[in-house]
Formats: structure tokens, sequence, C-alpha cells
């Protein structure tokens, strides 16, 4: 091997290993994925890879020595990039943190377009969690919402490929496609005891992500401000959404961030400075010496009207943030226990159009606490109606009377949500269960047998999906907007 490729390994390891030690400016970041920082917040890393190289740990040469002896002796020819590439990720591996990752010029180039106008494929955030890929949370109105995902549900293969061994990148790449594309998930979720399948047509996801509503609540306009992502432009469409509900007088205010599984960490500063006065922070931050930066706004006063919060296990990251620092101010936050991610990442750009993205910060509540692994906890806990939670039924045989099993307690709650009567929900199929299905049945003009077939399964799916999209006894937001006027 020449000497001049020698020392550009070298060298590489070196700004790797060392060149993160400086500060960096540019956009702060606080999600799932996050975007590039400006190019200047790079100014200086490259002069600095000589200096750096010079102080590289002597066992460094290793990795070199490696390189030079699979280059010159291994059976097969391989890529210089393959194995630099293979020595970049093996090292971000071994940090065991899920939000740090290499991302070379493709990846990079499709998670651009995530926090762009719009992109191709499922709508679903996802991170590696005890090393399975992860429903963060689907996007509102997605294909991964309509055909119903979850916050927490695992992805363990993609058209009957195992994702075992595969980085988080690499696990998307597989999940996301063109539009009109089908793919196959294979999905674990925690309330059912085998894994299932979920067939998604892909599509093009619009990320428009504030959604605004008025509703009158004892006697008292109110408005609802509904946040699906911290995306690019979020920030604008939020203050103009919030400005025009003001200017129709509102009385209260609920901002809803469930499903929100995070963003650009800017923007989410920019909306909560709408919020939180000048005499306390509205967030902080802690660099890895363990020194603590607060950050403030320039606010006098609270808003006059009151407001809660909405949060579930599917709101992370900058979602976390508003929530704990709203809370933390004095408001109200209903639901249920958050995601629990209190990182942030920042994304440096290598030269050729990859990055590596890596953790660089903890984030803190204003008050200095730090939610990660943890979430933000409710003051007013609700959870939504049982049927919320139903699984996707998969059955081989059609389930009838006198049978027992946990699947038929499954469909038993669907039927419940619906509004049949199954007489129980135990998964014992009863008498009442018998009737329920044929009223089901009969309702929705198929065949009439009082068992439960593949194609009864697929309808009573579609059905509680179609309810729960529709916002049907969302008890969650009508805690919300009660807790207003308390």
């Amino acid at each position: 091997m020449k000497y001049g490729k020698m020392k550009i390994v070298l060298l590489l390891l070196a700004a790797l290993f060392l060149g993160f030690a400086g500060a960096y400016t540019g956009v702060k970041l606080a999600n799932q994925g996050e975007s590039t920082i400006d190019q200047s917040a790079n100014k200086g890393t490259t002069e600095k890879v000589d200096e750096q190289a010079a102080t590289t740990p002597k066992d460094m040469q290793k990795v070199v020595q490696a390189y030079t002896l699979i280059k010159q002796n291994y059976l097969k020819d391989v890529d210089d990039k393959q194995l630099i590439e293979g020595a970049i990720q093996g090292m971000l591996t071994t940090l065991e943190d899920p939000f740090s990752s290499y991302m070379d010029a493709e990846s990079m180039k499709d998670f651009n377009e995530q926090i762009e106008a719009e992109f191709e494929g499922i709508g679903a955030e996802v991170s590696m969690v005890e090393g399975k890929v992860t429903i963060v949370a689907p996007i509102k109105d997605s294909p991964a919402e309509k055909a119903g995902l979850r916050p927490n549900d695992q992805v363990l293969s993609v058209d009957g490929k195992s994702l075992e061994g595969l980085d988080l990148n690499e696990a998307v790449a597989k999940i996301r496609g063109e539009k009109g594309s089908e793919v196959v998930l294979e999905v674990k979720r925690a309330a059912a005891s085998e894994p299932f399948d979920v067939t998604i047509v892909r599509d093009t996801i619009p990320v428009e992500t504030v959604y605004n509503d008025l509703k009158t609540v004892n006697g008292k306009q109110t408005g609802i401000l509904e946040v699906t992502n911290f995306s690019e432009h979020t920030a604008e469409e939020f203050t103009e959404q919030l400005d025009s509900l003001e200017k129709k007088g509102i009385e209260g205010l609920v901002i809803d961030v469930r499903g929100n599984p995070g963003g650009l960490l800017n923007v989410v500063e920019d909306m909560l400075k709408l919020f939180i006065p000048e005499d306390m922070p509205y967030l902080q931050i802690e660099d890895q010496n363990g020194d603590k930066t607060p950050y403030y706004s320039q606010l006098k006063e609270k808003k006059e009207y009151p407001i809660t919060v909405l949060v579930d296990e599917g709101s992370a990251s900058a979602s976390e943030i508003l929530a704990v620092a709203m809370k933390e101010a004095g408001y109200d936050v209903v639901g249920q226990t958050s995601f629990g991610k209190g990182t942030v990442q920042q994304a440096v750009p290598l030269g050729d159009g990859s990055t590596i993205k890596l953790t660089f910060y903890k984030w803190l509540s204003p008050k200095g606490n730090w939610i990660n692994e943890k979430g933000v906890e409710p003051t007013i806990e609700k959870k939504q109606p049982d049927y919320y939670y139903s699984n996707p039924i998969q059955i081989d045989d059609p389930f009838g009377f006198d049978q027992s099993d946990e699947k038929i307690g499954n469909i038993q709650k669907m039927l419940s949500g619906l509004d049949y009567e199954p007489g129980r929900e135990d998964g014992y199929f009863s008498k009442e269960t018998v009737k329920a299905v044929k009223e089901f049945q009969q309702k929705n003009d198929i065949k009439v047998t009082g068992e439960v077939d593949k194609k009864t399964a697929g309808l009573l799916e579609t059905k509680i999906v179609e309810k729960i999209r529709n916002g049907e006894d969302d008890v969650q937001l009508d805690t919300a907007l009660k807790a207003l006027y308390k």
C-alpha cells in the first residue's frame, strides 16, 4: 500500500476520534434523524487533521495494519471505500448509541428529503431500541398510520428479509421506497404474543406539520393546535395559526404533540419563546464536560389564556422539550408518559456527501431535569379506550363458538369498540360473541356466519382504524379541553 493512502486512512480515523472536540456552531438537532449542520460548522476541522494525527492514540496503528493486511492478503478484492466505511460504522457501533450513526451520500440525500416539503415511503419515524428497529410514531395521514402501526412496534423483517444485524440507516433504506410500491413488514407488538404482517403501499408523504381546530368548551372558544413534526417551517406555520386563533378570540389552547417524533431543535425553541417568559429558561443544554447553558426568551409574561399539552408514548425528543418546559412553567400535560429521548445530535459532513451524526449534548428541562429513557410524565394521566390498543388479527382458520384464544379476546375488544356487544373480552367465543359477529357481518354486507374468518377480521381492523383516525372517543383530548377550565 502506498504511504499516501495509509496516511489518508490514518488522518481520517484520527479526525473521527478527535475531530469533535471543538465547538460547532450551526443548527442544534433533537430527533431520531437530523439535518446537516451548517457547512461553516466544520471550519477548522480539516485544518486540524494533521495536528490531531500527531496525537493519534498509539493503538490506532492497529487499524492501519488491519487495513493493510486485508488489502494485501484477503482472498478477494475489497474496495477501499467498503473498508473505510466499515471502520467508521464499527466505531459508531461501539458507542451503543442508537442516535449516533454514519450516513453515506445516498442515505444523507434520503434524510434531507425528510425535512423538506415531501418524500416517498411509508411515513413513520423509527429508532433503534435495544437492537430492534422500533416505530417512534407514524406520521399523520401516512400509509403507516392508516395501516395501524403504533409507537413501540418493532419491525423484525421487510419483505421476508430479517433486519437483524442492520444499523438504522440500512433498515430504513429497506423500508422506504417509491410511491405505489408495496412492502410487507413483520411487526412485533408488546400486547400481542406473536408477530404479525402488515402490508403497506408506499406513498408521497407531505410534511405538513401543523393543524388547527376551534371548539366551544363550557361556552368558551378553545383553540387546538396539533403539531405532527418539528420540521423546517413548523415554527412559522405554528405562529401563523396561533395568531389566527387568537384573532378569533380563543379563551384557551390545547397543543397536541401526540405521536410527534421530534425534529429540529431550533424550531421548538422558536415555539417555546411564544409561551415561556424571560424569568425562567425554556431549555438547558449540557456538554460532555457537564457544563450547562440555559436559554431564555424575551417574553415579558405568559399568555392570558390557559394552555394544556397533550402527549403519549409516541411523543419524543423536541416534543418532550416542549412538553416538559410547559409543565415546569405551570401548565397541565395530559395523556401518557412520553418516549424519553434527552440527547442532541449534530450531523457533521465528511466532505464527500457522507455524514456522521453524533450525539454532542444532553438537553435538560428548565429546572435541569434529564428525561432520557424516562420520558415526561403527564400531570393528568389518561389512556385512550381499550380498542385504541387492539392488534391486527392474524388467523389461518376461522374462529367460532366455544373456542378460546388470545386472538379472540382481541376480536372482542374490536367489536366492543365498534359498539357491538360481545358479552366478554377474555378470549372465550361465547353465544353473545356469535351474535355480535353476526350483527357486524350483516351491517357490513358480508356473509353472515357468526364466525370470524380472514375477510371478517380484515374488515374489523379497517373499521377500528377508521374510527381511531376520525378521532372518535378521543378521551385524552376531551380531558385536555376540560382541564383548561377546571
